[in-house]
């Protein structure tokens, strides 16, 4: 019978170590997610930020967002002056204000220094786990299994209950920061408000409980009840009644559209904007469809029904310039990618594609603008992967290896790659001239990848 005790002692920590595991991935909300970039949705985003970081004495241009693909309705800040908004929120919404309500809640996170104090809280939490911990495996080796789990279980419990009554605080006080900040910015909060109703009602479908045990289960507070402190602040302040920005709406019904094309299956996409529906958003969602259905005319067509409307819109060129590259007509491209590089002053996404149609097109006498182009991309943009590979390719044509190897470097050390980063950094910084700026950015990669696998053994 004691040879069976190894046994249960390894089951025992692997239990622990599995619960010390999901709290540090906790605190690494970004671990498992894929980053959205798109200039048009980017750009939107930026504008509904803007009025609430001067509204919340946040330093501008300091704050920025980062979409991530992901259906659940979310959003987050994970370190730093970044929001985190995944696309399943911008799905579920219905107005522009309710977005900027979110955001306004997220900023309210950033100003109170919560993720410093929620890692700080998570410590903490650790701490009882770890003492359960010790305490279980003591009574393990005592012999006492039902005590070793008791042990475990009510220090798991007691960490879970102080860490979520700490993070329901935390969003009750980023409620109200959020309610100021829509108030200094002369944005109505009932965009918040119904943002929380349609929170309660799903939470309502999806049978959660209004009662005092499940809120000390939840990590957030119950929409009701954040409804309730919040309606009568939002309502009697004097920007409840200002009407919300039509343009600013209108902008976002075609960005939910377009990444709603871009993201679901094409039939889902058809039945949500059937071919009855001629609304701009409509012809935005289905051009997306399309092109995912390989019906290359259809997607065209919707394509070009937008420019006939807006022709000097930089997004619906960049889109029919994406339908011709990846069609296979990269030299029909040019002439839409090139007007919507020139439109948004080399909007560092658009352009990279742009360089990517010139380089597609196998044509030499393309690849000096095509370099041109690429440089003033990253130059806006470093943290631009694709970008950086076409620059490598446009280097690596003319027999510039040294260069080549550089752009290689920043590309892999952005996709975590970082060997191959460290390996091209140093065999760059060899062949490139001493003391000039690509050679310092050769040591700059070599240094940041060098470090991370440092960090990266540490942490195995």
């Amino acid at each position: 019978m004691r040879a069976s005790r190894p046994l249960k002692l390894y089951r025992l920590a692997a239990y622990c170590l599995a619960l010390l595991a999901s709290s540090v991935i906790a605190l690494n909300p970004l671990a498992a997610q894929s980053i959205l970039r798109d200039a048009e949705t980017e750009a939107l985003l930026q504008d509904m930020l803007e009025p609430l970081v001067e509204a919340s004495e946040l330093e501008p241009g300091n704050v920025d967002i980062v979409l991530i693909n992901d259906p659940s309705i979310n959003a987050f800040v994970a370190g730093g002056q970044v929001i985190y908004i995944h696309t399943g929120l911008l799905n579920a919404a219905e107005t522009a204000n309710e977005v900027q309500g979110v955001i306004a809640h997220e900023l309210g996170h950033i100003t109170a220094g919560h993720v410093v104090r929620f890692e700080e809280r998570t410590r903490a939490a650790n701490g009882i786990t770890i003492l359960s911990l010790l305490l279980g495996v003591g009574a393990a080796l005592a012999g006492a299994g039902d005590a070793a789990l008791g042990a475990l279980m009510a220090g798991q419990r007691a960490a879970l209950g102080s860490f979520l009554a700490f993070n329901r605080n935390q969003e009750a006080s980023t409620d109200l920061a959020g309610a100021r900040y829509l108030s200094g910015a002369g944005i109505s909060g009932r965009g918040m408000l119904t943002f929380f109703d349609r929170l309660r009602d799903l939470e309502i479908r999806r049978g959660y409980s209004q009662g005092d045990e499940a809120a000390y289960t939840r990590t957030h507070p119950l929409s009701g009840d954040r409804i309730q402190t919040l309606r009568g602040l939002l309502q009697d302040d004097a920007a409840w009644d200002s009407p919300g920005d039509p343009d600013l709406q209108d902008r976002f019904l075609r960005v939910r559209a377009k990444l709603y094309g871009y993201l679901a299956e094409p039939e889902r996409t058809l039945n949500q904007y059937p071919v009855s529906d001629t609304s701009i958003p409509a012809r935005y969602a289905r051009a997306y469809a399309f092109h995912k259905d390989a019906r290359v005319e259809m997607a065209l067509a919707e394509t070009d029904a937008l420019l006939d409307i807006n022709p000097e819109n930089p997004y619906f060129l960049e889109l029919k310039g994406q339908i011709l590259l990846e069609s296979g007509r990269p030299e029909d491209a040019l002439e839409p990618l090139r007007r919507a590089t020139d439109i948004t002053l080399n909007q560092p996404l658009i352009a990279g594609m742009f360089g990517h149609a010139l380089i597609a097109t196998e044509d030499e006498s393309n690849y000096p603008e095509a370099e041109r182009v690429l440089r003033a991309a990253v130059a806006k943009d470093r943290f631009n992967p694709f970008a950086w590979y076409q620059l490598g390719v446009v280097y690596a044509a003319r027999g510039d290896i040294p260069r080549a190897r550089l752009a290689s470097a920043e590309q892999q050390v952005m996709s975590r790659n970082y060997p191959e980063a460290l390996r091209n950094a140093q065999a760059a910084e060899a062949g490139l001239p001493v003391g000039s700026p690509d050679w310092i950015r050769a040591q700059d990669v070599a240094l940041q990848a060098r470090s991370e696998l440092e960090r990266l053994r540490d942490q195995r």
